[in-house]
């Protein structure tokens, strides 16, 4: 569900107006993310690491209302919630799939909601491109420090592009990169801000 934004009395309007005249409204920003405590409460949990932190990044992008803006013909409308939909690999394989399913109501269903739907996938995709879903990918072989996605150029895409590599530890202390690709139209640098702060008080309330 969504609902249309009124141009006229919307506080982004000016800013919306001047990256839209951009060929290349798009940017890219990478920071780091302590995730101690939850590295270790997916231990204690049984749970993955991985569908852990895209549910939390997903709580907290949905708590940010600049990153549920997206277009409907040609206008903005803001979105009531975005859904992930995650690359993900089938034990042993070497060719990845793209998982897409809601939030569940908590971290432990969504990671046992996100396994078994994994494990039973066998396409590539099982939905269609919608502006009201969040990409995630993770390199966890790597230390990500920056990254890049592939796209059918169209500067009306607004779905976040949001990327990890491997955590690295250092005096007990786990970290790793978080990188995502934004549209300037709706999303600006205080607005990552933002979400940073959401994610971080999400993991530390585990």
């Amino acid at each position: 569900m969504s609902q249309l934004v009124d141009l006229q009395s919307w506080p982004r309007r000016e800013l919306f107006e001047f990256f839209s005249g951009m060929s290349n409204p798009f940017y890219s920003v990478t920071f780091r993310l302590d995730v101690t405590r939850l590295v270790r409460f997916a231990r204690e949990q049984k749970i993955s690491f991985y569908y852990a932190l895209v549910y939390l990044a997903a709580e907290a992008v949905n708590s940010v209302e600049s990153f549920r803006y997206a277009l409907d013909g040609g206008r903005p409308v803001l979105l009531d919630r975005r859904a992930p939909s995650f690359t993900d690999l089938h034990p042993g394989a070497e060719v990845f799939h793209i998982v897409t399913l809601p939030l569940e109501e908590t971290i432990q269903s969504f990671c046992a909601a996100a396994r078994a739907k994994s494990a039973a996938q066998t396409a590539l995709l099982d939905h269609e491109d919608s502006q009201d879903l969040i990409f995630f990918t993770c390199l966890p072989w790597v230390e990500l420090t920056a990254l890049t996605n592939e796209r059918d150029f169209d500067p009306d895409d607004s779905v976040p592009r949001i990327a990890w590599g491997k955590y690295a530890e250092e005096q007990g202390r786990y970290s790793l990169h978080i990188s995502m690709e934004l549209n300037h139209r709706f999303v600006d640098g205080l607005h990552v801000g933002r979400f940073c702060e959401a994610l971080t008080r999400l993991i530390e309330s585990l």
